[in-house]
């Protein structure tokens, strides 16, 4: 069987684009099949990594835009890390190189040449050594992932008791409908096309033509028809 390339790709919040990813990941491994999951937490319990787990191969290369895409649980992640570098898998990490598992594999095997005298005693402990500190470099990485998330949650946290502490609405107001640029697009293609607005278009097709989940479709449509 041929060796597939895969790319895993995740957002954590509706705010962010997944975009850049699947494009950063394209760019250079323009044959991988891509995984991407959207709105979920820190843990791997993931649909869509479940099933790329399923499918993967020893040989098999899963390419990451960066090591937080794989997991932002340092502890968790690096036993992923290890789990499937035993299997023989091939971890890509697009911003850091450094812990790719080309890298670490070289790392292990490139060890300072035994002698066959006494100094191998020694010999052998620089070589355990390279390897703790390959290891190291790779738990740095997941630890700094972890650290990122954790200080950008503190951050918001932070920014919404100060600005409740100045009297500023937090989040929306209830009963108040929220308005962008998105919903007035797509309020005005499912006014114009949707065959209960005297459009030829079935919901199903306008739906898909809007770009919009089922859930906002509906709450679009019985906002323009005043329910």
């Amino acid at each position: 069987m041929a060796k597939r390339i895969y790319g895993y790709c995740r957002i954590s919040t509706p705010k962010q684009s997944i975009d850049r990813q699947i494009r950063n990941i394209l760019k250079d491994y323009p044959d991988a099949i891509i995984y991407q999951e959207e709105f979920t937490g820190t843990k791997l319990d993931r649909p869509k990594w479940n099933a790329l787990m399923r499918q993967i191969r020893p040989n098999d290369t899963i390419v990451f835009d960066s090591v937080s895409r794989m997991s932002r649980d340092s502890e968790e992640g690096f036993k992923v890390y290890e789990k499937l570098f035993s299997d023989g898998v091939n971890l890509v990490y697009l911003k850091e190189p450094h812990i790719n598992t080309e890298t670490y594999r070289k790392a292990l095997e490139t060890g300072v040449p035994l002698t066959g005298t006494d100094v191998d005693y020694i010999l052998e402990g620089v070589n355990k050594y390279l390897m703790c500190l390959a290891k190291e470099q790779i738990k740095i990485a997941f630890n700094q992932s972890e650290k990122e998330v954790t200080d950008l949650r503190q951050r918001t946290r932070e920014g919404i008791e100060t600005a409740r502490r100045n009297g500023k609405q937090i989040g929306a107001v209830k009963g108040r409908k929220l308005t962008t640029k998105k919903s007035v697009v797509a309020k005005e293609i499912i006014k114009t096309h949707c065959k209960s607005f005297g459009g030829t278009l079935s919901d199903a097709e306008t739906m898909k033509l809007a770009g919009v989940t089922r859930n906002t479709y509906y709450k679009y449509k019985r906002e323009l028809m005043g329910k």
